[in-house]
């Protein structure tokens, strides 16, 4: 997966009713109607003793978008492979049976470009997509639905291996015209040409119709490695817009062509672009502005992946309580900044960490006490939903509330939330742990 915090300069219904309209018997006995003219009153008009030859209409409605009930999720990330291995998969489920889980984030379209399960849309067939890990998704849907367990379509955006050597006009693309490739030889699509905007909707609208109530987009932003900046980008495709610009701008498309469907639409962005930056342009990534235009927001505010010092602490993955909760008060501050006028934004649901970060000098290793102190964290910030992130989706168990428990700690939550001081720690510029290689790797080394 991903989930890299961006590191040092790299690294942050309505129910609307509808009236029903009765439709006119226009039979033999039925009188003519009274048709009022414009410009006299109702009351002045003579009933017409000829047949009328108006014709009767009825009043268009508007087509209504789907009626969305949300879910606040407590969730974990599972690959393709694990939940399309029964065994596996049905294990977990006996876990989460017993816990405070009540969502999944699972692989649909991955970090190698592969659709996950069979997905009869017209450019996943064209490009033949279809990787299916999940060789039964409707099996893998009933039992989740069994158990009402909120489901999450991962959605891979702009880093994607598979389409460019399929579509190389998708690519991002070197001045000699060659394919633009990351640290690992792998190529990155264009997130300035509309055809992959519209691949990922389509994308979105399969997992859907297989049953997802979201789809949650990662990478959905610029490649950072090296030699990215000799990419070449046409003007005809830029238009003059920034980086940021494009990201938000495609966010904003897809959530509005998503939402028809009646999805939920999230994205996960960096934890350093949390108050803009370098780190912000960097990676194309604003996230105020994407927050006016999604459902929800997911930080990647791992410990493990801030730099000595942050926060004013001086190992962050040795302090997981005080690392998330900073960086969810920075969250808060950077929010109300851009808010336009009151107006609604997404909720932020962030990512936490469930592994241990043995690559850093200075780590410690995260079991349940760790995992739960970062939930303690996330709604002592003052928010209410998570997720859990563990590359092997080996999970600490015992971190977790039972949903009896879950729902008694209510009102603890609410006491620690009013027991919290009024003012906020200053943040201190991110500085860099790993180098972002470093950090793209570690996401996928099994949790230790």
């Amino acid at each position: 997966m991903r989930k890299r915090i961006g590191i040092g300069f790299l690294f942050l219904v309505l129910l609307c009713g509808c009236k029903q309209y009765d439709r006119v018997d226009m039979t033999a006995t039925t009188p003519a109607p009274v048709v009022v003219r414009p410009g006299k009153d109702e009351e002045s008009q003579e009933e017409s003793t000829e047949p009328s030859t108006e014709e009767i209409t009825e009043p268009e409605t508007e087509a209504l978008e789907p009626v969305k009930v949300p879910t606040k999720v407590k969730g974990i990330y599972l690959s393709a492979y694990v939940a399309g291995t029964e065994s596996m998969i049905d294990s977990i489920l006996e876990q989460i049976d017993q816990t405070e889980i009540n969502a999944v984030v699972i692989d649909v379209k991955d970090d190698n470009g592969r659709i996950t399960f069979r997905m009869n849309t017209p450019m996943v067939q064209e490009i033949g997509a279809v990787k299916a890990f999940i060789p039964d998704i409707q099996s893998l849907m009933k039992k989740l639905k069994e158990r009402n367990i909120y489901t999450i379509a991962r959605v891979v955006a702009f880093r994607d291996p598979y389409l460019p050597e399929k579509k190389p006009d998708l690519a991002l693309k070197l001045p000699d015209g060659s394919t633009y490739r990351d640290n690992k030889g792998l190529a990155w699509v264009n997130p300035y040409k509309k055809e992959t905007w519209d691949y990922l909707v389509e994308v979105g609208i399969g997992a859907h119709e297989a049953g997802f109530d979201e789809v949650q987009f990662d990478y959905i932003r610029f490649s950072t490695e090296k030699g990215v900046n000799n990419v070449v980008y046409d003007e005809a495709d830029t238009k003059g817009r920034g980086r940021t610009e494009i990201i938000t701008e495609f966010i904003e498309y897809a959530n509005k062509q998503l939402s028809q469907e009646g999805l939920y639409v999230s994205a996960d962005v960096f934890g350093a672009i949390i108050g803009g930056g370098v780190d912000s342009q960097t990676v194309g990534q604003s996230y105020g502005d994407m927050a006016n235009h999604l459902d929800y927001i997911c930080p990647m505010i791992y410990p493990s992946h801030y730099g000595d010092g942050n926060f004013g602490i001086e190992h962050p993955d040795m302090q997981p309580y005080d690392t998330i909760l900073a960086a969810l008060q920075g969250s808060r501050r950077d929010l109300q900044e851009h808010s336009i006028n009151g107006g609604e934004q997404a909720v932020v649901r962030p990512w936490l960490q469930d592994f241990t970060a043995s690559y850093l000098k200075h780590y410690i290793k995260y079991e349940d006490k760790q995992v739960r102190e970062q939930i303690q964290a996330v709604y002592d910030a003052g928010y209410d939903e998570w997720l859990l992130w563990s590359a092997s989706c080996k999970y600490h168990w015992g971190a977790l509330r039972t949903q009896a428990e879950a729902e008694s700690e209510k009102q603890s939550v609410e006491e620690s939330r009013a027991a919290m001081p009024v003012t906020e720690p200053e943040t201190s510029p991110l500085k860099p742990e790993i180098s972002l290689e470093d950090a793209e790797v570690s996401f996928h080394k099994p949790a230790a």
